[in-house]
């Protein structure tokens, strides 16, 4: 053979080997098609909640099915669906604020006694209301992730300090009076039956689903949740960002606050205990769903529903008030198991 037979030769397999290598760009292109187990799964929660109103309206078709029915279970988890968004900033990241309860019912009882005691008008405030709830949040990421402390035990420490501090400013009594231009555009006018804080909530859900999906910032969030010894390699700030996921989740919980505070017109400083068991559940259940195995917002903005459905449908079959902490906390505990499966499985 000569040599320009063997240099043709040559080029014409190298040719193919290239030609049969993918290329990075090729790469990027492919997305691997999701297997029909893993579609389930991803739309299991959702598919939950549809077979849950067949059922309830099958049961009782007359009370469950009617719109106004609808309207309510929507309506009346606005204050929750915002405070679930707040739970997911600081978890997204890895870290968990058992403070934001605390943090909630504190802007509720700031913008509430200013308003009332201190005659201010409502807009200030409100300002100050959701001021109050970012410089808690703030505080916690100065103790958490500045002292290097345990985010479980500090949370937990300073909402009881909130707490105390709501008392304080109540003088453990509720403040009533409140503004009816609050609810007025919170909670009293409706659009299709639905007050305007549910979509004030959707609004929130979008923002956060938004930035935590699309935006470099939420990508980085995520990484540094799965891993944040991979992510300190990779060059991300890792301490800035937790930070400021508590002060982000620290603002949102302050918004919650003043939905809270518009829906009741009146500032209790025991209102917002029962919010903090039923978001984590919801931000848990979510986490199975819509992207298995991660926090997400639209999961958890499901999840919210499907719990207040589930509890709407079990009184309406007369069940008693326990009904509802059993069916959160039982959600909670099925939750945090299957999600934290699912996030070994994605690892």
């Amino acid at each position: 053979m000569s040599q320009a037979t063997k240099d043709t030769k040559k080029a014409t397999d190298d040719h193919r080997a290239d030609a049969a290598t993918p290329r990075p760009s090729d790469l990027s292109l492919r997305r691997p098609r999701m297997s029909l187990g893993g579609r389930t799964e991803q739309l299991a929660l959702p598919m939950a909640l549809v077979l849950m109103f067949i059922v309830f309206g099958a049961l009782r078709p007359d009370v469950f099915l009617t719109w106004s029915n609808v309207a309510n279970i929507l309506g009346s988890q606005s204050v929750l669906f915002v405070l679930v968004m707040a739970v997911l900033i600081p978890s997204i990241v890895g870290d968990f604020d058992l403070s934001l309860g605390g943090i909630m019912g504190l802007s509720s009882m700031v913008a509430g006694v200013l308003n009332v005691e201190a005659k201010w008008a409502i807009l200030p405030a409100i300002g100050v209301g959701v001021l109050a709830g970012l410089a808690a949040g703030f505080l916690n990421g100065l103790f958490v992730v500045y002292f290097d402390s345990d985010a479980l035990i500090v949370t937990l420490g300073t909402g009881s300090v909130y707490t105390g501090i709501i008392f304080f400013l109540a003088g453990s009594s509720t403040v009533t009076g409140v503004s009816e231009s609050l609810s007025a555009w919170t909670f009293s006018n409706t659009l299709l039956g639905i007050p305007l804080e549910f979509y004030y909530g959707v609004i929130i859900m979008l923002i956060v689903w938004y930035v935590s999906t699309f935006t470099p910032l939420g990508l980085r969030a995520a990484f540094v949740g799965q891993s944040r010894e991979v992510a300190l390699l990779s060059g991300i700030r890792v301490v800035r960002m937790r930070w400021w996921s508590f002060t982000l989740a620290g603002l949102v919980a302050g918004l919650a606050g003043i939905f809270l505070l518009g829906t009741t017109g009146s500032a209790d400083p025991t209102a917002s205990v029962a919010y903090l068991l039923p978001a984590y559940a919801a931000a848990f259940l979510g986490a199975t769903s819509i992207k298995p195995g991660r926090f997400n917002a639209f999961g958890a903005g499901i999840a919210v529903f499907f719990l207040a459905t589930g509890v709407t449908g079990l009184q309406i079959l007369g069940a008693q008030n326990y009904v509802q902490q059993v069916f959160y906390g039982a959600a909670l505990v099925l939750a945090v198991v299957i999600s934290r499966q699912l996030r070994k499985i994605v690892r």
